[in-house]
């Protein structure tokens, strides 16, 4: 299945989402540790929290968009699958055998 412009642009926003939830996460745990204090600990951890949402989120949209063309995939290839079939059945008339 290709990607287009949108998907290869969500996955990317997902992947930056990610990348900066997990660099705060080692921030704050090592460098940053000390220095958080009161409200900038929680306004701080509160940001980590809304990118690791908006990660998950992201993640979340994708999977929804690839069932979804998956899915309308499917329905498409039956449907191509059996066009031959109801063609062949339409050109040759009803099946009319004569019982001995």
């Amino acid at each position: 299945m290709k990607w287009t412009p949108v998907d290869k642009r969500r996955r990317w926003f997902g992947l930056l989402y990610l990348i900066l939830a997990i660099g705060m996460l080692v921030w704050g745990q090592t460098l940053l540790k000390p220095h958080l204090r009161g409200l900038s600990y929680l306004v701080y951890w509160l940001v980590c929290f809304g990118l690791t949402t908006l990660a998950l989120l992201t993640a979340v949209l994708d999977l929804w968009v690839v069932r979804l063309r998956q899915r309308r995939s499917e329905k498409e290839a039956v449907k191509q699958a059996l066009r031959p079939t109801q063609n062949q059945e339409t050109a040759s008339g009803p099946d009319r055998r004569s019982s001995i």
